[in-house]
């Protein structure tokens, strides 16, 4: 089993795509060890509490600086000895340490097809008026590793969302939510679990699932 702990900040959405995906089994060969708040008032740690999962809090406004918030994320993650690492709206970017150490083990989501609509910056409902403003056609929602670039590491999964004459920010971050990153993420989480993830450069390869697997 894959000993999993996902970082969260706020409301806790895909965190609850995760663990209901874990729920129904679609998620395999995952442990679900830990979630890692950013906030102690996040609504996603009642989430955590009520699936049974640990929860630990990393509050970032006790930290002087972005460096000394990786590193303390980092130490939790090693003394807990975990595997892979979600980022399932957290909000906040981690240091090249900690990515570096967990290379290819740090998953993820943007609300957006990268390359479009994403890097430092780009984040919650901003990602969704630059897509209205640009005026596109489909949007959608991005899984992909973690490098110390925001939004540029290697894709796992992508799921396009149309986008409405009459949409506002609200009503494509819900749809995008919805209809891609609630699917992609618990997926790709599986796909890492399974062992199903290969890193070569900037392309993911997926490979297909064994049987009992």
């Amino acid at each position: 089993m894959v000993k999993t702990a996902v970082l969260v900040s706020g409301g806790g959405t895909n965190l609850q795509a995760i663990i209901d995906a874990h729920i129904f089994g679609e998620i395999k060969n995952c442990e679900l060890a830990a979630v890692i708040s950013s906030n102690p008032d996040a609504f996603a740690i009642q989430r955590a509490e009520r699936a049974g999962i640990p929860v630990y809090v990393v509050d970032r406004k006790i930290f002087a600086n972005r460096a000394s918030f990786s590193e303390a994320i980092h130490k939790k993650l090693e003394d807990l000895d975990i595997d892979l690492a979600v980022l399932a709206g957290f909000m906040y970017v981690l240091d090249s340490p900690l990515i570096h150490a967990y290379r290819n083990r740090v998953i993820n989501i943007h609300p957006a097809l990268i390359p479009s609509f994403c890097g430092d910056g780009c984040y919650g409902l901003r990602v969704h008026e630059a897509a209205l403003e640009y005026g596109v056609k489909v949007s959608g929602a991005t899984a992909h590793f973690c490098v110390t670039e925001p939004d540029a590491g290697p894709i796992i999964l992508q799921k396009a969302v149309e986008v409405r004459e009459d949409d506002t920010p609200t009503s494509l971050q819900r749809r995008v939510m919805e209809e891609a990153e609630w699917k992609i993420l618990p997926a790709a989480v599986s796909l890492y679990c399974e062992g199903r993830l290969e890193v070569t450069g900037r392309t993911v390869k997926i490979s297909e699932a064994q049987d009992g697997v």
